[in-house]
């Protein structure tokens, strides 16, 4: 599977790096995301949960961060496996450019998969992660508003300042990438 896609986002480029890299942050945005730590250097245990219809699957795996470029881009491999459901692998990469009220986000995903999930057509398993990708950045454009709200909306409110985010080291384009190859073997399980 192949896929790639940009959004544009409200908030700057240190504010959606920051973000990218918060563990809080993440696992709110991520569908089914119940642990991820450190297992090294720039290395990540991951165990995500998703139900699609009647079947409820756990996936674990790891993500390896590579050709890391702090704040604009960093590439990773992934690899996770479902038991009976199958597995998926592959790499990714993300970079952030900023703009004049924002910042913008491009990634790339290239994975393949194996198990069950493997005797499903191409046609549905692109399906499958590009709505969980759509999934994953509504949640994330949505945390980023919270975080950082405009000035207007932190005066109509008397909100205090913008949540500083700490960084954990494990980006959003990780989870993007892990999310869709965890629904695709999930979705897969279930046919």
């Amino acid at each position: 599977m192949d896929m790639q896609g940009q959004r544009t986002l409200t908030a700057s480029q240190q504010q959606a790096w920051d973000a990218l890299n918060n563990a809080d942050v993440l696992k709110v945005c991520i569908p089914g995301c119940e642990k991820f730590e450190p297992a090294g250097d720039n290395t990540y245990a991951v165990t995500t949960a998703l139900k699609i219809g009647p079947v409820a699957a756990r996936f674990s795996g790891k993500v390896q961060l590579t050709d890391i470029v702090a704040p604009s881009s960093y590439k990773l491999n992934f690899d996770a496996q479902g038991g009976v459901a199958g597995f998926g692998k592959g790499q990714s990469s993300v970079e952030l450019k900023p703009l004049g009220s924002g910042c913008e986000l491009h990634y790339t995903v290239h994975s393949s998969v194996g198990g069950k999930i493997a005797q499903m057509g191409q046609r549905l398993i692109d399906g499958v992660a590009k709505n969980l990708a759509e999934d994953f950045f509504k949640r994330f454009e949505a945390e980023l508003q919270r975080l950082y709200p405009a000035p207007e909306a932190v005066a109509a409110v008397a909100a205090p300042a913008p949540v500083a985010v700490a960084s954990s080291g494990l980006p959003g384009w990780v989870w993007v990438a892990a999310a869709a190859a965890v629904a695709v073997v999930v979705w897969f399980a279930t046919r």
